[in-house]
Parts: C-alpha cells; structure tokens; sequence
C-alpha cells in the first residue's frame, strides 16, 4: 500500500493549490517587506573608526606615560639602592658641610659582599674619607664625620694635633677655635675624661681597653671618625668606635644649601595668618640660599 493517498474529491490538486498560494503571496500587501526570514536579528551597523587625529593623540601619550613610568621606577631603584638626600643639621663639619647643606649620598662606593659585588665600583674605605653612619648609640639618627684611623691603626691628639701610627697628619679641612682649651679633646686619649668632658658613660669605660702607649688602637671591623671642626664636634673621642656595618655611603654632592630660614624672622612671624605667613617665606627664600654652593662636590 502506498503512503500516498488521492486528493479528496471536490479538491483542487496540489499543483493548483500551490499555484494559488503563490499568486496570493505575490499579490499581497507583504510583497514589499524586506527579504529578511522572520525572527532573524539585522547585522549590526559597524562601528564609527576613530579619526586620524584621535589616534594620533593615542600614539602621542603612550610613549610619554611610558617613559614617565621608566622615570619613576628608576628613580625609585636610585633612592633605594644607590643613593639618598640628607640635610646637615650640625656645625661639626664645618668649613666642609654647613648647616643647612642638603647632600647626596653615594650608598654604592663603600658597598661590600653580596650579589652587586663584580658589577658595581665598589671601594675600600680610607683615611680621610667622608662617612654617613648610623650612630651606634642610636641608629636611628645618621651622622657624617671624616675617617681618621682604620682597623688596626694607632691614633691620638696632641695639643690638637692628630698623629696615626705616629706620623703627624696634614688636615687643611680641619678648623680650630684658638681660644677653646679641653685637655682631653685635644690631647686624645692620654687625659683620663672627666664627667664634665662629655663623654658618654660607656665609653668612658671601654676606652682604657683599647689604648696601648698612649695610643687608641682601632680594633677590627671599626673606624675611628672625628669632625672637621675638631673643637665643637660629637665624634669617636666622646662615644667610641664606627662599626663597619653601620657606615651607609659617602656625600658626594652639595644640590641645595639654604643660610638660615625666612620661617624664623619677624617679618615671617608677623605676616597676618599661616597662609601670609608661609607665602613671604616662598617669596623670600632665594635670599637664604647659598648659590655659590649649590651642585659643589663634596671633598
């Protein structure tokens, strides 16, 4: 049997049934819709391309962000690794470091050990040399003072002369009062210190042990550091030896040097509110500035 079955009676044939359907389909108000199947979406209208002047703006910041993020990462490698600011807050380098000197650290030149050791210009420690240490009383606070005796080295003072290993050093650095006397200070270490003498109690103790003939012997892995203004300088005659780990570099270079503060003037205190106050010190402190010491090397 087949699956087909004839056309019932009074019906039209297919063929004519399909015919019919297109004519009406053809003769219909549907005719001029759009040859889009229903339920399909329209493709979407491409986006607009940017301008030629937009993207040259793109490719014109780009780089410049780029190397303002170079910049900042290296600067942030400098300050932590090769070099730092500090301020000189104390006359005891006087005439080499002023009060209100701003220097630059060399934190590589006295590097030792570790992984930088073949690469970086690493050098030994010398008689003579300028150091930024931590106090070893408190290392928290930095001091800078001039290497006067190495490890193994005899020092001493005599009428505030310094002698190492019995030879007379020449210092045109360092700076004497003519009128200042203090027997101990200047005749180091062969007057016992006294508690008017200022030495700190420690040391005051230990130092008997380290002098041999009249002469401090430095141990090892210790330096001995004095100021250059010899007569108004906390150095090693008052609280000991520089451990080697606490020395952090070397001042190199003088970028700002500020003689004083307009802060601290009258004209300053008498300006009408902080707001006045602090606009007369921007405006007036190029007066206080040292030009003549700005970007000096420091020897």
């Amino acid at each position: 049997m087949s699956d087909v079955s004839p056309p019932p009676l009074g019906e039209a044939p297919d063929s004519q049934k399909q015919a019919g359907a297109q004519a009406e389909i053809l003769h219909s108000a549907d005719r001029f819709a759009p040859d889009v199947a229903e339920g399909a979406t329209q493709a979407a209208a491409p986006a607009p391309q940017p301008s030629d002047r937009q993207s040259r703006q793109h490719e014109g910041w780009m780089p410049l962000l780029q190397s303002l993020l170079a910049v900042i990462v290296i600067a942030l490698f400098v300050v932590t690794f090769l070099t730092q600011a500090f301020q000189i807050p104390s006359g005891s380098m006087e005439s080499t470091l002023l009060i209100g000197d701003y220097v630059m650290v060399d934190k590589v030149h006295f590097g030792q050990g570790g992984i930088w050791h073949g690469i970086m210009p690493y050098s030994p420690i010398r008689r003579g040399d300028i150091i930024v240490f931590r106090y070893p009383i408190n290392p928290s606070q930095h001091f800078v003072k001039r290497v006067i005796g190495l490890p193994g080295d005899h020092v001493r003072l005599i009428n505030g002369n310094v002698y190492v290993n019995g030879q007379r050093q020449v210092e045109p650095f360092a700076t004497h009062d003519e009128n200042s006397i203090a027997p101990y200070r200047d005749n180091f270490p062969d007057i016992t210190p006294s508690v008017m003498d200022g030495v700190l109690p420690p040391w005051r103790t230990a130092m008997p042990t380290y002098v041999l003939n009249g002469e401090l012997v430095v141990p090892p892995d210790s330096y001995f550091a004095m100021g250059d203004n010899r007569d108004n300088s906390s150095d090693s005659r008052y609280w000991g030896f520089v451990p080697r780990e606490n020395i952090e570099g070397r001042p190199w270079l003088i970028y700002l040097s500020i003689a004083g503060s307009p802060v601290g003037t009258e004209e300053a205190q008498a300006a009408d509110g902080k707001l006045a106050g602090l606009m007369f010190t921007f405006r007036h402190l190029w007066e206080y500035v040292r030009w003549n010491r700005i970007m000096r090397l420091v020897k």
